[in-house]
């Protein structure tokens, strides 16, 4: 708390906009977007990876977080204060940071796979500046960053061989997104089934466990969706990610919007459909991934052919 202090002095309105802007860097939308942009531009495989990565630091981020139940660091110390915007993205428990563990697997992933002088020192300045937002901010301590980015740091490297197998072989594939499933699923029995204590259930903590539930159906939808992107892009579509550099922009600017309007078009009928139970979150996300995995790309034979 002595460090969270040091920085709370040193607030400012101006350093307050810089980082509550970077460590929007660590959103669920922002790593679907770069995902999806290195998967339609850039390498499939590259995408894969990236994905999978952020999924299975996503899974044990979140266990992580309802197993030790560490609440956030303004609700340790009521002395303490935050920048306030961030309090609407900071849910569930504190430890570990998920703002962290996404951003650090995403940007460090993609800083393994590049060797691009400039796109890596990119990539390792936001792997240090989103950590450090969380902190300014307020919203985590550095004990939940510092496991957020040792476990993101040992998914990439520990990743990185296996998915260089996977792209010759597609039962390595197969077994890694079985595995995570299999993660995902158990994650989910574990925050539905399990008789947390008391407290949690109460008024002030019952929104942490709900977010880990929201967080468990929304992965299980994501698994399935990758699951069966795979099989069809590989086996029938095999789009190619090149085009003219224009045209991948037209590609990512129209593909973004469309997979983010079935997002949140089919969030409503979906919530009717399923009584408001969870379930829906599976199924929107499944068909997000579709359609940016298998639906869009149909279309990239056109943006190939454009010069």
């Amino acid at each position: 708390m002595e460090f969270l202090y040091f920085l709370e002095s040193l607030r400012n309105p101006v350093l307050d906009f810089l980082f509550s802007v970077i460590t929007v860097c660590g959103e669920e939308t922002i790593f679907m977007a770069v995902g999806m942009i290195f998967f339609w531009c850039v390498n499939k495989h590259q995408g894969y990876y990236l994905f999978c990565v952020g999924f299975f630091g996503t899974v044990l981020n979140q266990f992580l977080k309802m197993a030790f139940r560490i609440p956030r660091p303004w609700v340790k110390d009521p002395n303490f204060t935050i920048v306030e915007s961030a309090k609407e993205a900071a849910t569930g428990y504190s430890f570990p940071s998920g703002h962290t563990q996404t951003s650090v697997g995403l940007f460090g992933g993609i800083a393994v796979q590049n060797r691009n002088r400039i796109l890596r020192g990119i990539m390792i300045a936001l792997c240090v500046l989103v950590p450090l937002s969380r902190l300014y901010l307020g919203v985590h301590t550095p004990l939940d960053v510092g496991v957020s980015i040792g476990i993101a740091l040992i998914l990439i490297f520990v990743a990185y061989p296996i998915f260089r197998r996977a792209e010759q072989n597609p039962r390595v594939m197969y077994a890694v997104m079985l595995v995570l499933t299999a993660m995902v699923t158990a994650f989910l029995i574990f925050v539905s089934c399990y008789s947390f204590p008391a407290e949690v259930y109460g008024a002030d903590q019952v929104h942490n466990l709900q977010s880990a539930q929201k967080n468990a159906y929304t992965l299980l939808g994501c698994m399935i969706g990758l699951i069966l992107l795979y099989t069809v892009e590989r086996k029938w579509i095999r789009f190619d990610t090149h085009a003219v550099w224009w045209a991948q922009i037209l590609k990512v600017s129209i593909g973004l919007v469309l997979v983010l309007a079935v997002k949140e078009v089919l969030r409503a009928p979906l919530d009717t459909l399923f009584g408001g139970h969870l379930i829906a979150r599976s199924v929107r996300y499944c068909c997000v991934v579709i359609t940016g995995g298998v639906l869009w790309p149909l279309s990239f034979r056109f943006f190939a052919k454009l010069r």
